[in-house]
């Protein structure tokens, strides 16, 4: 059996596998700086709205809360959030002193990787850069469940990585959550179970040339959820589903030169998006260990997927 330290390592592995399919973040800065504000909101605005599907997604696989007794659970959830044609592409215009101003259709950061390019006056050209070509963004994360005291269970969410020898940088994720049964407030015979709570989360990409963080965002969801169990043996299937309301925001330092004179410090700021989730999924119980899927239906949809292991 592998010991628990090579499993994390594991879990670890995987994580920065996944982010690495979306580009190095060192990689990012460079094509944003050639961009100042408004080109890069465009630029960047597909990933971030893959980044808040993610961490509002896998969250739950059960309504089911003890009314008391402990009980802890670890588990992997794999998230990811695909991008459509759409996406891939956004209008830009021309910056600095390029003249005349031009507006063309270019590639986001998640769209093809050619350059555009715009004639301008005298011979002169801007180029827009390309993206990374990303199909999705998928994120893997430990967390760790705990209950229950009064049909209260808290979510625990964690994982810091320095990776700085892949130019990838530091990756930080914690969050932390409560839900709280609704069901020990209804009659035993009501037919599914429910509960609610909110969970919280930071997540942090990248350093940038002042040594800053590159990418930081903040999630926030609340919701109510509800399931039902049906046995079989040892086996319990359980449907799942939940409504939630979901924000997030995310900011982005990074340097530009897009004034064709001394970089510029820009900061990013992509406000506070709201949004309402849809989760429907499917549980596979056994005693110490089960599996679940999901799909969530939002502004940005996602897929998500996992393993829970404990009591």
């Amino acid at each position: 059996m592998a010991s628990p330290k090579r499993f994390l390592r594991v879990i670890a592995g995987l994580l920065l596998t996944l982010i690495m399919a979306t580009g190095a973040a060192a990689q990012v800065e460079d094509q944003l700086s050639n961009y100042s504000v408004d080109n890069a909101t465009g630029y960047l605005q597909p990933l971030a709205d893959g980044i808040g599907a993610d961490l509002n997604s896998g969250l739950f696989h059960s309504a089911h809360i003890p009314k008391m007794g402990m009980y802890l659970r670890f588990e992997v959830r794999v998230m990811s959030a695909r991008f459509g044609d759409d996406d891939k592409t956004f209008e830009a215009t021309t910056e600095g002193d390029f003249l005349p101003q031009k507006t063309a259709e270019t590639s986001t950061v998640v769209g093809p990787g050619d350059a555009t390019t715009v004639p301008g006056q005298a011979g002169t050209s801007f180029i827009f850069p390309g993206g990374f070509d990303i199909g999705a963004f998928t994120l893997a994360t430990p967390q760790l469940r705990v209950g229950s005291y009064m049909g209260t269970e808290a979510l625990i969410r964690y994982i810091a990585l320095d990776v700085g020898d892949v130019e990838l940088g530091n990756i930080s994720l914690f969050g932390f959550g409560l839900r709280h049964s609704i069901s020990q407030y209804m009659s035993p015979t009501f037919p599914i179970e429910l509960a609610g709570g909110f969970f919280w989360q930071s997540f942090k990409i990248g350093e940038n040339a002042a040594g800053d963080d590159l990418m930081k965002s903040s999630a926030l969801s609340i919701g109510v959820q509800a399931s039902k169990r049906f046995a079989s043996g040892i086996l319990f299937i359980e449907p799942y589903t939940g409504l939630s309301l979901d924000r997030f925001s995310m900011e982005v330092a990074y340097e530009s030169d897009a004034a064709g004179e001394d970089a510029e410090a820009i900061d990013l700021d992509f406000g506070t998006e709201s949004s309402v989730r849809f989760t429907a999924g499917l549980a596979l119980n056994l005693p110490a260990i089960n599996g679940h899927v999901e799909y969530s239906l939002a502004s940005q949809s996602s897929f998500s997927f996992g393993v829970s292991i404990g009591n």
